[in-house]
């Protein structure tokens, strides 16, 4: 019988803080249990803010804390050209498509049907409104020229989606109490993108191959992609990869009620280190 895979995959766009603490803590806790394996992923697939120094930063954090991971590292930034192929796949199959709409352009589309419709538009589960143009109902010949010229997001048509995969989609979550199944409810989502001109690959579809590729059989991560793991299973199905099983932890919060982060400059474990702070001190602030 094969060993338990689990994964932790930080991105290299800042330093981490508790909260990354916790999840990579707990992969490597249950990995040890399991009898399994851990594997580390720099998901760097945003070259904009990604660094080098806050990469060397992640592995120094990490070995403070007595974490061990097999090599080789995988770096999403050494895999364009799978996330390339598996949208190819899905565009054959007619299941993307390219969408030409600036961010600002689909924000007065919204407002526009709000105003027409006296209601708000609907959002996903993250807070942002659902895709409002109309970028699939192109004739084919205006959609070649458009895309050799221009910006654009590859698009999952998620109904065409939903009648492919069927909707009795679940994901199996476990916690201390066992195993359960979850429904999924991708619809939600709405025509999530998948890819763009510039990048072969949005975090949904990256982190779908990824942990396939990689033989993940337990991904362990924060509840704040709770809701996103309904995209992922919808991916699953269509592009025939394994799933497996998920545990969603719970998130570390400020004195505010909100969730430690990067962009809101939490506290880093290279300030607690800094100041005097041991890894078992890490592990009580977070609860283990």
């Amino acid at each position: 019988m094969s060993r338990p895979v689990f994964r932790f995959a930080p991105s290299p766009n800042g330093f981490l803080h508790l909260g990354h603490a916790l999840s990579a803590l707990l992969n490597a806790d249950l990995a040890k249990q399991a009898g399994g394996r851990l594997l580390l992923r720099i998901e760097d697939i945003d070259g904009t803010r990604c660094r080098p120094e806050f990469e060397q930063a992640i592995l120094e954090d990490l070995a403070w804390l007595g974490i061990e991971w097999e090599q080789p590292v995988r770096r999403q930034s050494d895999h364009f050209d799978e996330y390339l192929a598996a949208l190819e796949r899905l565009e054959k199959a007619g299941l993307v498509y390219p969408a030409f709409e600036s961010r600002s352009e689909i924000a007065q589309l919204v407002e526009a049907r709000e105003l027409d419709t006296g209601k708000d538009w609907p959002t996903d589960p993250d807070g942002t409104p659902l895709y409002a143009g109309k970028a699939r109902e192109l004739p084919e010949g205006e959609r070649n020229r458009r895309r050799a010229s221009e910006p654009f997001a590859l698009r999952l048509d998620m109904a065409t989606a939903l009648a492919r995969a069927g909707r009795g989609v679940s994901w199996r979550e476990e916690d201390e109490d066992g195993i359960r199944d979850v429904p999924t409810h991708p619809e939600r989502w709405g025509d999530v993108v998948l890819g763009r001109k510039e990048s072969p690959g949005s975090y949904h579809l990256a982190v779908v191959l990824d942990d396939a590729l990689q033989g993940i059989t337990h991904v362990v991560r924060g509840m704040d992609l709770f809701e996103a793991t309904a995209i992922h299973r919808l991916l699953q199905e269509l592009l025939g990869l394994p799933a497996p099983v998920y545990r969603h932890h719970r998130l570390l919060l400020d004195r505010d009620g909100h969730k430690l982060a990067k962009r809101t400059k939490s506290t880093t474990l290279r300030d607690l280190r800094a100041s005097g702070w041991t890894p078992a001190d890490v592990r009580h602030a977070v609860g283990l």
